[in-house]
């Protein structure tokens, strides 16, 4: 049986049985004396007659001294009045009088029932009553159970409606496990998803602008190039070389584009893993970058041994690496150095490139790892700012996380960190 089965058996169960023993103990209670009515009646009936028997035989001072020395035994409101019409006690004696008639004179002798409030008359209606208010209790706070949550998911529907995809109704639940909770919960899920669809559907338009932004350049340059030759074919040589160039920067930049574009659509995707050594891999793109260093008078400093044999998609981490590491080269100083090092853990991989180059603000740390993006302190040296973007996404794709930080003695720090295992669908406890 569901648990919100059992809530509401519970809680009518234990209302009825509550309700069954509050009217056992009523009943009980205003019944502890039996026949009170009658009991009461019969005690007016005995005062009455013995204070007119006393009245007859020893005269109305010794009645009334009776009634003022009893008034704490006997019931209140015992009266004696006189009338001088003798006939007047021809009246016949009811439940609540007596007449006497001593020397002439008519005695009339007063005990009317008491008027105060009992509960005999509202016996009957007692268990009633009980039930009344017993199930009005247990409706109010089943309604309010049942309500409250529905409120919550009114609330939340009305927030997706308005575009409001990062509102959530799971911690409002107050500890509640039913199906209930259950359904909040994949609410959040559900709202989660839309948060990211619509995050990508931003980002997704975020990369168009910023693509047809970037190509306007390189196809300016064509455009010009095809310009001159018309004007001056004489110069077919320099404007193909110019023309190759800028084909060139036009195929790296899609190039990029469609990898970053593949990463961001199949995240949901399975990765294609396999198992690989990634500080061998980091050395073989170091190899290269130290080749290249040289014409800037760079040297490559790393502390980078042993072995991280890892579940990964090569061609996604080597990008990821190289993307890095070039960045280094790029934009550190001329005659610097670059700083590479790795420390390998069982589960994890962090591996830490530093540069000596101008470094970024420090409000700029994450803003470097969107596309089309670069430090405004960076020298301009090609590239069009989707390397990290791809770093990022590459690595957040299986499970792990880079982060941006600026060292002691200037520079840029990009930290990368590696699972051995990547989680399904890159869904790892990732901060950016």
């Amino acid at each position: 049986m569901p648990r919100l089965f059992w809530k509401f058996f519970t809680t009518i169960w234990l209302t009825m049985a509550a309700t069954v023993g509050v009217i056992f103990l009523l009943v009980n209670f205003l019944q502890g004396v039996p026949f009170a009515r009658e009991l009461d009646e019969e005690r007016r009936a005995i005062t009455l007659n013995l204070t007119a028997n006393m009245l007859a035989r020893d005269g109305e001072d010794a009645a009334r001294y009776f009634v003022r020395t009893s008034e704490e035994t006997l019931p209140p409101g015992l009266t004696i009045s006189k009338t001088a019409k003798a006939d007047a006690c021809a009246v016949p004696k009811t439940a609540d009088t007596r007449s006497v008639l001593k020397d002439g004179v008519c005695y009339q002798i007063s005990l009317p029932a008491r008027a105060n409030f009992t509960f005999d008359n509202l016996g009957p209606f007692i268990p009633w009553i009980a039930i009344l208010i017993s199930s009005t209790i247990s409706a109010g706070a089943l309604a309010r159970y049942l309500i409250r949550p529905v409120v919550h998911l009114r609330d939340g529907l009305s927030a997706l409606a308005h575009g409001r995809f990062d509102f959530r109704i799971g911690d409002k639940m107050a500890g509640r496990k039913d199906e209930v909770t259950a359904l909040a919960h994949d609410f959040d899920s559900s709202a989660a998803r839309l948060q990211e669809l619509q995050e990508l559907q931003d980002a997704q338009q975020r990369l168009f602008h910023d693509v047809s932004h970037e190509l306007r350049s390189p196809l300016s340059r064509l455009q010009a190039a095809v310009g001159v030759l018309r004007q001056s074919p004489a110069k077919l040589g320099a404007m193909l070389d110019r023309m190759d160039r800028e084909v060139e920067r036009l195929d790296a930049l899609v190039g990029e584009v469609l990898t970053l574009a593949r990463l961001t659509t199949g995240s949901g995707l399975p990765l294609k893993t396999q198992a690989l050594d990634v500080i061998e891999l980091l050395n073989e793109i170091l190899g290269d970058a130290a080749f290249e260093a040289q014409a800037r008078e760079v040297s490559i400093t790393t502390s980078v041994e042993g072995t991280f044999r890892a579940e990964v998609e090569g061609e996604l981490i080597y990008r990821a690496l190289e993307n890095v590491v070039r960045n280094a080269v790029k934009y550190t100083a001329e005659h610097s150095h670059i700083s590479v090092s790795c420390e390998a853990a069982a589960e994890r991989l962090k591996i830490c490139v530093t540069d000596q180059g101008p470094g970024v603000r420090r409000d700029e740390l994450e803003r470097i790892f969107q596309p089309f993006s670069r430090g405004k302190e960076a020298v301009p040296r090609g590239g069009y700012g989707l390397g990290l973007a791809i770093t990022r996404q590459a690595v957040e794709r299986h499970g792990g996380r880079v982060h941006a930080s600026l060292p002691d003695g200037g520079g840029l720090a990009i930290t990368l960190e590696l699972r051995r295992r990547p989680t399904p669908h890159g869904s790892a406890d990732h901060q950016v």
